[in-house]
């Protein structure tokens, strides 16, 4: 990876994870669980979000995760309901990330008939780019409903509580049974988490010209 590659990559990273991490800690923050703001998790600062390990992925494989906020679900008024939305908040805050950064794109597009590479536009294309696909990473691998990513949480809030009582004795194998999808799995979790990314691509509609642009985008070279 060049230098310049990284350092365009770095803050979409640094970004796609705090703003998913603030999310969780936002909502669960408005339905009444202070647990995150008193902690100072309730942030966009990424430095108390950030875990080693998945930062680490995200760069490698670009798929990770960030350090699981702080939730105690006795202060919600419907916990099993409740902790599903703070869940879902995560995913959905890198989605919308992704979306705004597609409509951005399409702006650009629209007012540059050239983008020369190197220039500040291209550079600017570049981390757009990067913000649709990590964003869409971010949001289907945690959706993954394997304990601890978001996806658990919003299965165990969908299964009926006996069902849910069952499935929550699983949590304490979540992170082995992650660890033997990318070590046995990897195939499958790659076209799993990766296909999504183009389906995105392809409802936005680019045309064949502003495609290219976007896969040169991708190149570290």
């Amino acid at each position: 990876m060049n230098y310049s590659f990284f350092i365009i990559l770095v803050p979409v990273i640094l970004f796609s994870l705090t703003i998913h991490e603030y999310a969780h800690a936002l909502v669960a923050y408005r339905l009444g669980d202070d647990t995150a703001k008193r902690q100072g998790r309730l942030s966009l600062n990424p430095l108390v979000h950030l875990d080693l390990l998945g930062t680490l992925l995200l760069f490698i494989v670009h798929f990770g995760w960030a350090k699981p906020v702080p939730v105690d679900p006795r202060n919600f008024r419907n916990p099993k309901k409740d902790m599903l939305l703070v869940a879902l908040a995560g995913p959905v805050s890198n989605i919308l990330t992704a979306i705004a950064a597609a409509v951005i794109l399409k702006a650009v597009f629209e007012n540059f008939a050239t983008i020369p590479p190197g220039s500040g536009v291209d550079v600017a294309v570049r981390m757009l780019v990067w913000f649709i696909y990590i964003g869409i990473v971010l949001a289907v691998f945690n959706m993954i409903p394997v304990p601890p990513l978001d996806g658990s949480r919003v299965l165990y809030g969908l299964l009926p509580d006996s069902l849910a009582y069952r499935y929550a004795k699983f949590e304490t194998y979540g992170i082995f049974i992650l660890f033997a999808f990318f070590l046995f799995g990897g195939k499958f979790l790659g076209y799993f988490i990766f296909v999504p990314v183009g389906i995105f691509i392809q409802m936005c509609n680019f045309s064949p010209s502003e495609l290219e642009i976007l896969v040169r985008a991708m190149n570290p070279q």
